[in-house]
């Protein structure tokens, strides 16, 4: 029997902002079961295809990412565009490999999972006082906010310059580069039901095209870069060969022997498995998550959205369940049973749904709309990457007072990818954290990450392009991008050169 699987990615109003239609799908659990089985057969021939093909492991492409490329291959636009062409629209793979049931949950499942990804994402980290950490952080704290502020700016001026009167595409392409690059395939595909309701239907499909040009682009780039570091003398030391991704190590916390004897001591008596608990937290910050945006909703209702600006109904969940894994961090530490949330299940379990999120998004990216959006999508990724890598280059020397390249390097493949790509730069040029460079980078994220990278903001950006237009969004992001700047380069060198 069919059951309604809402595209839940956040909205407090399903049917009214997304549409009938897409609430109004329809499938049983067994294709839901069925759809996840087939992203795990596609996971692990990503895997089997990376093994035999020296040229993408060159690239550290995520196995998620060749899984997603191989199932848009083997779907209804290549395969299925094939087998038409040879044999008809009757032929039995005009379809593809994958049933049209399956292909709807994999459309609607990075909305769902990128919940999971970022309320798991600080939970079971050991979080500092703010003083702590902005001490440790605080000059890459600056550069981050300053990559992430000026891909807004850059977007912006390019779509309100060229895009929109030459090719006429949404203004909201303005906020594509910094939910691409810095957000990545997970943020780009959570937020395809924003864009569809705000009437950019080709928003998401071009978001997701521009993580994939961030993230070999970030590789290629931070290569070529650490390799001019060396040559120029900007790293000291020659560093070692990466050779996984996979080998970086943890940054910001490590578990003692006195947690595990607590965590012992608390389960003695409790029949569950610990994955089980750990996802139980996972549920309770989604749930705290939900509640802050259903709060956020009524209190817009009942002060500015009488006027007709609304802006928080169309804001999707994931950032809010980043804050409820943070709140649900905090209280469990307050409480002594913090031991009972255990990192590396943690990270198991963001890994899993993450996969999923960029396999099923890359599977449900449109060919059509890339080529018909192929010019606005060049200059886009152009753009980005100018941005990123003159930042690095003239900004970071300047805004980082000591190790700038080893600490500047993680900071713009992140903004270039995702978290993966900056901790792999970082090792290349740091393997051995010499610099300090690790922790500096991870404790940047409580500062980054809740606004953006995926945050409030970026989750908000289209919506407040929509309803202020390009030009505000553009004077707040030039306005945020001064501020830092001026942080940065005045302020912040003047406090950290006075004396302790």
């Amino acid at each position: 029997m069919g059951f309604l699987f809402p595209a839940f990615s956040g909205y407090p109003v399903l049917e009214k902002q997304v549409g009938a239609s897409l609430c109004k799908t329809m499938f049983n659990l067994k294709d839901v079961f069925f759809a996840l089985i087939m992203i795990a057969l596609l996971v692990l021939a990503g895997r089997f295809i990376k093994q035999k093909s020296p040229w993408i492991q060159r690239l550290y492409l995520p196995e998620s990412i060749v899984a997603g490329i191989l199932a848009l291959l083997l779907g209804p636009q290549v395969l299925g565009a094939i087998a038409t062409a040879l044999s008809g629209p009757d032929s039995i793979l005009s379809g593809g490999l994958f049933s049209e049931p399956i292909r709807t949950v994999w459309s609607q499942s990075p909305g769902v999972f990128i919940n999971i990804v970022f309320a798991a994402l600080f939970l079971g980290e050991s979080i500092p006082s703010p003083r702590d950490i902005w001490n440790k952080a605080a000059p890459q704290v600056v550069f981050g906010q300053s990559l992430a502020w000026g891909q807004y700016v850059v977007g912006l001026l390019i779509t309100l310059l060229i895009l929109t009167p030459l090719f006429g595409i949404n203004p909201i392409a303005g906020c594509l580069i910094e939910v691409a690059f810095e957000g990545g395939h997970g943020t780009a595909g959570g937020m395809a039901d924003t864009f569809a309701t705000l009437g950019f239907e080709d928003g998401a499909d071009l978001a997701l095209g521009l993580a994939t040009v961030g993230i070999v682009s970030g590789i290629v780039a931070g290569t070529a870069l650490a390799d001019w570091g060396r040559r120029k003398g900007h790293i000291q030391d020659l560093a070692r060969v990466v050779d996984e991704p996979d080998e970086v190590p943890e940054l910001t916390h490590t578990e003692t022997r006195e947690t595990r004897r607590q965590r012992s001591r608390l389960m003695r008596n409790m029949l569950i498995d610990p994955l089980s608990l750990n996802f139980g937290f996972v549920g309770i910050a989604i749930v705290i998550g939900w509640l802050i945006l259903k709060g956020l909703v009524l209190l817009e209702s009942l002060t500015w959205g009488n006027s007709g600006f609304e802006v928080m109904i169309y804001v999707p969940l994931f950032p809010m369940t980043l804050i409820g894994g943070i709140i649900v961090q905090v209280v469990m530490e307050r409480m002594g049973l913090a031991s009972l949330i255990i990192q590396p299940l943690m990270k198991n379990i963001a890994g899993v749904a993450l996969d999923v999120v960029v396999v099923t998004a890359l599977a449900s990216i449109s060919l059509a709309v890339l080529g018909s959006n192929l010019g606005p999508f060049i200059l886009l990724g152009i753009a980005g990457i100018a941005w990123n890598i003159f930042a690095f280059v003239y900004l970071a020397p300047r805004l980082i007072p000591t190790h700038w390249f080893e600490r500047g390097i993680g900071d713009m493949g992140q903004s270039m990818g995702v978290t993966a790509t900056g901790i792999l730069l970082l090792r290349m040029v740091d393997p051995d954290n010499r610099t300090g460079a690790f922790e500096s980078f991870a404790y940047k994220q409580l500062f980054f990450e809740p606004i953006v990278g995926g945050g409030l903001f970026t989750a908000a950006s289209p919506v407040l392009i929509a309803r202020l237009g390009p030009i505000s969004v553009l004077l707040i992001a030039a306005g945020l991008l001064a501020f830092w700047l001026i942080m940065g380069l005045f302020v912040l060198k003047r406090v950290l050169q006075q004396p302790a």
